[in-house]
């Protein structure tokens, strides 16, 4: 870990990353390592966990999660009773990961889309879990949901899902439940089961957006366990996606970059409009 002395930003130098394989997904020859007999995934699963090969932090604190046996699945073609299943394995993994004295954060995230760094096409995520809270973790633990109307995508009873209304992605979206839990832990058994049915529905209809399979991240913000009062942290979900049209990415510019504010292309009232308007 070392840290920029103008800013503060934390960066974790890990080189041992830069000769980790782009690893082979050809279902139909056998190569991909997390199908049913692969590398990673020797025995018949629903879904599984193991630790990454190629951590980004020591100590065992980088896993890997598999949502699916199935190559070609999405969260959209999963079925609620499914990802529930995988939301059941995150609540584990999360449970396993904060009791120990040298995690603080349990970070739940996925890439999807080689633009993001996809190393391999099976639907999966990760799951790092830090030795301190990191700074922006932080700050969105402590902020309190306000939901416009306008900016509103769907609901159901457990969550809600809308739009933020500045995102420096042109594609942004929040999952809060609507009664305040901590962690996945803390998550009812209606509250998981509303969070398999509302990430469906949020998957699919940003598949739907541009009538194509979407890049996006995926992350889960929950409380830190290395505190003894986190009456006001607030477990939620953000998804993010470059994309400002179909195939076309939005890069993030020197004047962006340089100063730190951000020019979006899309309007987030727009985007909540179209995506409300997708719905199967």
């Amino acid at each position: 870990m070392r840290i920029d002395p103008t800013h503060g930003t934390k960066v974790h130098v890990v080189g041992s990353r830069q000769s980790r394989p782009v690893l082979a997904t050809n279902v139909a020859s056998g190569s991909c390592p997390v199908c049913v007999e692969g590398l990673e995934a020797p025995e018949e699963y629903v879904v599984r966990w193991f630790p990454n090969r190629w951590p980004a932090m020591p100590d065992e604190r980088c896993e890997v999660v598999l949502y699916s046996p199935d190559h070609h699945a999405t969260w959209s073609s999963m079925t609620v009773a499914h990802i529930e299943k995988v939301i059941e394995l995150w609540v584990e993994r999360t449970d396993a990961l904060a009791v120990r004295d040298n995690v603080d954060c349990v970070f739940v995230f996925e890439n999807r889309g080689a633009e993001l760094g996809a190393t391999i096409e099976h639907p999966h995520g990760q799951i790092y879990a830090f030795d301190h809270m990191p700074t922006r973790s932080r700050e969105r633990l402590t902020w309190t949901p306000r939901f416009d109307s306008h900016l509103t995508v769907t609901n159901n009873a457990s969550w809600r899902c809308a739009v933020p209304a500045a995102s420096a992605y042109p594609v942004a979206l929040e999952l809060w439940p609507t009664e305040q839990r901590q962690d996945l832990m803390s998550l009812t058994s209606q509250q998981r089961r509303g969070l398999a049915d509302i990430l469906h529905d949020v998957m699919s209809r940003l598949d739907r957006l541009y009538a194509t399979p979407l890049p996006y991240m995926l992350w889960i913000n929950q409380r830190d366990f290395s505190a003894t009062t986190t009456h006001d942290h607030w477990l939620h979900i953000e998804i993010v996606s470059p994309w400002r049209g179909p195939n076309l990415m939005r890069y993030i510019a020197a004047a962006e970059v340089g100063t730190g504010e951000y020019f979006n292309p899309v309007t987030p009232e727009s985007l909540a409009a179209t995506l409300a308007d997708r719905a199967e």
